[in-house]
């Protein structure tokens, strides 16, 4: 019996556990992932439901165990993330299916802001129940002229007694319509600018607040437009510190930025095993596709730009883990190269299918309508060159060789 794309080169997919940057046991992780998810996710298509099955896949990935890898303990104060892990998980699920990825990496996204800056009370009010899937949670920082240029933010919270009055709009909001709660952004005006943001976390049913729009994708995900019309949230929802909004806010990013760039080498190894299988298959002037050199040309320029990706992500990822240090700059970086590399490699796997490339539904269709996204969402592309840019240039001013 012919093995599924799960189970086919398993090893060879995962030979890079073998680099310094892992631990016995995120080898084992892998594998343990690798097995459920072969068995566990089906293909599926894009006319499926997506509300449904993402909140099938949260349920599952909660009740298999690996949503508590995006989720820290409840309580457990200085409890950590294992990026590593995170990053693993995401590779593993984007090979089979962006909705896979995207389940996972939501319930880690939403909830990241509560798991960074939350107080105890919070943690154990709404983390156990999004590692179990029971919960499904979202992250609403972006605006229709709000994306990359945070500071011009204008949803704003007021202080009104006991409570906070929160008015404004969302938008491109993961999980909009299917969230059981937001960790919403708004100006509280501390002070101008990025400094004058806090960050809510905001109840699905609560008045005043309604997913207005849902926004259908080029590759279908929940999502929509979110309003706020005179929602009234208690103060005790206040994640941190009044005006700390955006900084936790990038302190979130700097954990699933890097994740992101895992997702992306997910899709390319896909693309890429599709490729291989299409080039031995495909019999053109006698010989094998795989037979000419052009192809192998191009096979081979897949494999090392995935490899190049996959070393800045694991590095980015092994550097917040283990050296504890900020990874701000390590993580644009590898978020920036992994997503132009998965593009390149998804385009040359359609190319090497040639029309069947292009076919509604086909595994590579799939990729190249999935991996388009990554080089925009958690800050776009020429963003990621901005942050590098900056981090160099700020550490050439303090004397130093780089932040790298």
């Amino acid at each position: 019996m012919e093995q599924s794309a799960g189970t086919r080169g398993e090893a060879q997919r995962l030979a890079h556990l073998g680099w310094p940057f892992f631990e016995p046991a995120h080898a084992r992780l892998a594998g343990e992932a690798a097995r459920w998810a072969a068995g566990a996710l089906g293909e599926w298509t894009h006319d499926a439901d997506a509300d449904a099955v993402c909140r099938r896949l949260v349920r599952e990935m909660g009740a298999a165990g690996w949503l508590a890898h995006a989720v820290p303990r409840a309580g457990a104060g200085s409890a950590r993330l294992d990026l590593r892990s995170i990053c693993i998980l995401r590779e593993l699920f984007a090979f089979h299916g962006g909705l896979a990825d995207f389940a996972f990496a939501m319930q880690g996204l939403g909830s990241g802001a509560i798991s960074i800056a939350g107080s105890d009370e919070q943690k154990t009010r709404y983390l156990p129940a999004v590692a179990r899937g029971e919960t499904i949670a979202a992250f609403a920082l972006s605006e229709e002229n709000s994306g990359s240029d945070v500071g011009a933010m204008a949803a704003s919270a007021r202080r009104d007694g006991s409570d906070y009055v929160l008015d404004g709009a969302k938008t491109w909001i993961s999980n909009g319509g299917i969230a059981d709660f937001y960790v919403v952004f708004a100006r509280s005006g501390e002070a101008p600018g990025t400094r004058g943001l806090s960050a809510f976390v905001v109840d699905a049913g609560t008045p005043g607040l309604s997913a207005a729009e849902r926004i259908d994708i080029i590759a279908p995900h929940p999502m929509a437009t979110l309003r706020l019309t005179g929602c009234r949230v208690p103060a005790g929802n206040l994640l941190g510190a009044p005006g700390e909004g955006f900084k936790i806010a990038m302190r979130t990013l700097d954990v699933f930025r890097t994740s992101v760039g895992a997702a992306a080498l997910g899709f390319a190894r896909r693309a890429l095993f599709e490729a291989l299988g299409r080039a031995r298959e495909r019999r053109m002037f006698g010989q094998a596709l795989a037979d000419f050199q052009m192809t192998q040309a191009k096979l081979a320029d897949m494999a090392t730009a995935i490899d190049a990706g996959a070393l800045l992500v694991y590095r980015a990822a092994w550097t917040r883990d283990v050296a504890g240090e900020s990874i701000t700059c390590q993580a644009a970086m590898a978020k920036m190269q992994a997503t132009e590399t998965a593009q390149k490699v998804v385009d040359a796997a359609v190319q090497i299918h040639g029309g069947l490339g292009v076919v509604r539904d086909h595994p590579v269709e799939r990729l190249y309508r999935e991996v388009r996204a990554l080089r925009i969402y958690e800050g776009a592309t020429e963003v990621q060159k901005l942050i590098i840019a900056r981090q160099l240039l700020e550490a050439a001013a303090r004397g130093g060789e780089g932040a790298r």
